[in-house]
């Protein structure tokens, strides 16, 4: 049995067992005992994943893919999740303990998996796999760089994020129509923020809504002082601040409001 690829799923199944091994070995293995793979399809990454001295478990929508990996991959058989990523509680198995994140990530939700790993950062030290090569490049981009976004400020937030290798279209079933990226995040040891989480979310989103004004322009809504928009930052655009001045730009709002 081998299991159909469903475009509705933005499934891409990898057919390379070197690139998968790669991948696996992506993970550290520090600070958690248990692994999360999202989207696992016919295994192909499950395998060397069940090799490590870690337990793995799988979440997985397709109903087809369940049934191949519940007939091939005994032991993995009670560890199969049966449920859509995006929408179930995890902690239903993890009960709040931690755990890596890891995948072949399909690429229309991928940013939403991002953003709920964000959200559970507390429960996950580590999360590595792979993305279209670009939003790969988009979460590891530094300051300065016309790809640094949302996403990159909100990830180096709590993560140290590197991009480990790109991976071509030929390797998959089908193949994509654009290069894939791997990624590797590790939670900062100190990943706390300085500042209130609430409010650097909205103004990292609200400041790159309007990317090419300068932030005194790109957060008028925020209806703060003149006195405050003198400051030297708020002549910047949104590209041009580091992770650490958004940090330092959301005390300075604080303190305004």
């Amino acid at each position: 049995m081998t299991v159909r690829a469903k475009k509705h799923l933005g499934q891409h199944f990898l057919n390379d067992e070197n690139i998968a091994q790669d991948i696996a070995n992506t993970l550290t293995l520090k600070k958690y005992q248990t692994v999360l793979e999202i989207g696992p399809g016919m295994g192909v990454l499950t395998k060397y994943l069940l090799k490590k001295p870690v337990t793995t478990y799988v979440i997985e929508i397709d109903t087809e893919s369940v049934e191949y990996l519940q007939a091939n991959y005994l032991v993995l058989a009670s560890r199969i999740i049966e449920k859509d990523f995006l929408k179930y509680d995890l902690n239903t198995v993890f009960k709040g303990t931690p755990f890596a994140v890891i995948g072949n990530f399909p690429y229309n939700i991928s940013t939403q998996i991002v953003f709920k790993v964000l959200e559970m950062r507390d429960q996950i030290p580590e999360f590595s796999g792979m993305f279209q090569k670009e939003v790969a490049q988009r979460i590891c981009s530094k300051e300065g760089n016309k790809v640094y976004g949302i996403l990159s400020v909100l990830v180096q937030a709590f993560y140290d994020a590197e991009y480990l290798f790109t991976v071509p279209p030929s390797v998959f079933s089908p193949p994509p129509k654009v290069d894939s990226g791997v990624l590797r995040l590790i939670r900062k040891e100190d990943y706390a923020l300085p500042c209130d989480e609430r409010l650097f979310f909205k103004v990292v989103k609200t400041a790159f809504q309007q990317r090419r004004k300068t932030i005194r322009n790109s957060l008028k809504t925020f209806n703060l002082s003149d006195n405050l928009k003198a400051n030297v930052i708020f002549g910047k655009r949104p590209e041009q601040l580091s992770v650490h001045e958004f940090i330092s730009l959301t005390q300075l709002i604080e303190s305004n409001i």
